[in-house]
């Protein structure tokens, strides 16, 4: 996938644009625009998807029931990207700049250990969260170390792959070490949030929906970053 390091951005002002403001997104609308971006759908796929599902509420006479989630959109975003992939077929593509320096990426690295580091982590479980927090702090400052002494910036792909690895090491730990009923509340909640989409939706991507809402939340329990540079 391009390097869309505004992936999440772009989609958020698009749809409050075209919603016309309101409320923000909510935790499920931002684990729905992961799954997107982890199934490698372009941000210009996203942005049609949500514009021809707008398109198509306004051309409807009756509006009683409004536009309030991106899960509505879903379909219309997939359609598009294969859209997108047919008309693809036999065309090269080039990759697009990044538009960061390198410097920027070493000052996000070092934010996220510090944040890491400052962490409030639960103390029950086999595993050692603590532990895997810090020993992820200080790859990140040895990697953000790394950068400074390079002119050019690297490989981001691979320095994406390394920061994925870590963001699942410690994804893995906090549900191991989380209490099963909080677990089961989160699920919950995911479910009731997911209610009004099921059948817009394939069942592997309600799945995926699912699995990024509970990471999400949990991440957001413990105070810890999203290591990926998606979130610079």
């Amino acid at each position: 996938m391009e390097n869309y390091f505004n992936y999440f951005t772009e989609i958020e002002e698009h749809f409050l644009k075209r919603r016309g403001g309101g409320l923000l997104l909510s935790t499920l609308d931002w684990a729905l625009i992961e799954t997107w971006k982890d199934a490698g759908i372009p941000l210009e796929a996203a942005l049609r998807g949500i514009d021809k599902t707008f398109d198509h509420y306004d051309q409807r006479p009756s509006k009683t029931r409004k536009i309030n989630g991106l899960g509505f959109c879903s379909q219309e975003v997939l359609g598009a990207a294969e859209d997108m992939k047919e008309a693809a077929v036999g065309a090269t593509t080039q990759e697009k700049p990044a538009g960061f320096q390198t410097g920027e990426i070493a000052n996000f690295l070092q934010r996220n250990a510090q944040q890491l580091e400052a962490a409030k982590l639960p103390t029950t479980g086999t595993i050692s969260v603590q532990s895997l927090v810090q020993e992820s702090a200080r790859t990140l400052r040895q990697l953000s170390e790394e950068l400074k002494t390079k002119a050019e910036l690297p490989r981001l792909e691979d320095l994406e792959r390394r920061l994925t690895v870590l963001e699942e090491k410690l994804f893995a730990a906090l549900l191991a070490s989380t209490p099963d009923e909080e677990i089961v509340f989160v699920r919950a909640q995911a479910d009731k949030e997911l209610a009004p989409y099921r059948r817009k939706m394939p069942a592997a991507q309600i799945d995926q929906l699912q699995k990024q809402y509970l990471h999400k939340r949990l991440l957001e329990k413990y105070g810890l970053p999203r290591l990926s540079l998606f979130y610079m």
